[in-house]
């Protein structure tokens, strides 16, 4: 079964972020199934989800208060446009993520997925200005090895060469400032590595503020920059270098919201509200396309106008699409139902305690978690001399153990679902140390080890 799916998908199918002539050495894994943190080829074959397939999956696949809630709004209403008509679902998620923010952030636009998430929040930024009187504020700022998604005006934001290079003829110029990655300087602080950042961004500003637009950034963790992890310090001086010279700051929540940071919302650890958030992946729990960009009553009341040229005309057919809002809703109730973050925690203490063996590798650099409150759900370490071919490799040594681990050049990260069960985090440690011992292992000198136990 598994081969006869194969085949079908290379005939008919054109997979994302691939170069489909590698499948001709190396094979899709078709998926029949799926239930908590597992995935189940057609064969039977399990694979711990590691990577919460692409980042979205908060709460294991097929959850059942998500799936009540879906399948309970698809007896009263599918679909409906958003110009013109509302709903409740829409309604009742707009007002619990302002909620989120202690009102600092009052309305909310709909989108269909990340990238289009982005997209919104750089033309408001730009026709806000335009709005108010300052029409030569049409430039925007991101950190080096950004990544904020792969449509046009995503790109121009986005600092990752093979995304970007080929469409550079396409591409908005932008400017780009040190990120204030805490791999950038062994000898010092991560606040310190973060305020050095921050002083190139108040220096481009003083220069620059009257022609910037915003400031865009993914709070605390750089996703496609390997998971690169930076102290809460950097946003809350972005947030007041921003203040100071009238400059929008948009946060890119869209990987790292959710509690996936160890707190809701990661600019909560800065004590910092953006202008705008763009909110994405974990919202509906992994289970529908939603993004979500919320903004500020000053930057909403811009658009406010009898002038019809003064208001945000941007749209998607399936924008607040109700059954989305309402997985989106149930993924709220569990966070409400159940104090996530403190159970997020255990889980992270005892992935911690169960890595060790793995930290203590020889090739094995810069192990780190996200966040600063123990409860992030992210992790991630560098690789030393791993050989050509190293992502793939470990993709499907990987596989062998019943683990889909994803990694990114010579980056290997953990981002399961935040109800992992003992004996599932010990599988993801175990099945990880066995796999990079069948790449690294014997290159390196070091031998095979019994299973890491929990304490």
């Amino acid at each position: 079964m598994n081969s006869e799916w194969i085949k079908r998908s290379l005939n008919a199918v054109w997979h994302p972020c691939t170069q489909m002539k590698r499948h001709e050495t190396f094979p899709l894994v078709p998926i029949d199934r799926a239930k908590g943190v597992w995935l189940y080829d057609f064969e039977g074959k399990r694979y711990l989800d590691g990577v919460s397939s692409w980042w979205v999956n908060l709460f294991g696949h097929g959850h059942p208060h998500i799936k009540a809630r879906i399948n309970a709004q698809l007896e009263s209403l599918d679909h409906v446009m958003l110009a013109g008509f509302t709903h409740a679902p829409a309604v009742e998620l707009a007002e619990k993520l302002s909620a989120k923010t202690g009102g600092a952030l009052g309305h909310a636009f709909f989108g269909s997925d990340g990238a289009s998430a982005v997209e919104v929040a750089l033309k408001m930024s730009f026709h806000y200005w335009r709005n108010v009187g300052k029409p030569n504020k049409t430039q925007f700022i991101h950190l080096a090895n950004s990544y904020h998604g792969e449509t046009i005006g995503a790109l121009s934001v986005t600092d990752v060469e093979i995304f970007k290079d080929t469409y550079a003829a396409l591409v908005k110029t932008s400017h780009e400032v040190p990120a204030p990655d805490n791999r950038a300087n062994a000898q010092l602080s991560s606040e310190q590595i973060a305020a050095d950042a921050a002083e190139h961004l108040e220096n481009w500003l003083k220069e620059h503020h009257e022609t910037t637009a915003a400031l865009i950034v993914e709070p605390l963790v750089q996703g496609a920059a390997g998971m690169s992890m930076y102290s809460p310090y950097y946003l809350k001086r972005a947030r007041a270098l921003c203040n100071q010279y009238d400059v929008h700051l948009i946060c890119d929540e869209i990987a790292v919201g959710f509690g996936r940071t160890g707190s809701f919302f990661a600019s909560e650890q800065a004590g910092i509200w953006p202008d705008l958030i763009c909110l994405s992946k974990g919202i509906t729990g992994g289970v529908l396309p939603l993004s979500v960009v919320m903004c500020t009553d000053t930057l909403y009341g811009a658009f406010y106008d009898e002038d019809i040229r003064k208001g945000f005309l941007h749209s998607h057919s399936y924008t607040g699409n109700p059954l989305a809002c309402s997985a989106a809703l149930a993924t709220l109730e569990l966070f409400e139902h159940t104090d996530v973050l403190a159970q997020n925690r255990l889980i992270a203490s005892r992935i911690n305690a169960l890595a060790e063996p793995i930290r203590k590798l020889p090739y094995v650099q810069h192990f780190r978690q996200a966040g600063t409150t123990g409860a992030g759900m992210i992790w991630a370490f560098e690789v030393n001399d791993a050989p050509t071919g190293f992502a793939q490799q470990l993709f499907a040594a990987a596989l062998k153990h019943e683990l889909l681990l994803r990694p990114m050049g010579n980056t290997v990260y953990w981002m399961p679902a935040f109800n992992l069960t003992d004996d599932e985090a010990t599988h993801l440690v175990n099945a990880t140390f066995r796999a990079l011992q069948d790449v690294m292992g014997q290159a390196c000198g070091v031998r095979s080890q019994p299973d890491i136990k929990m304490a």
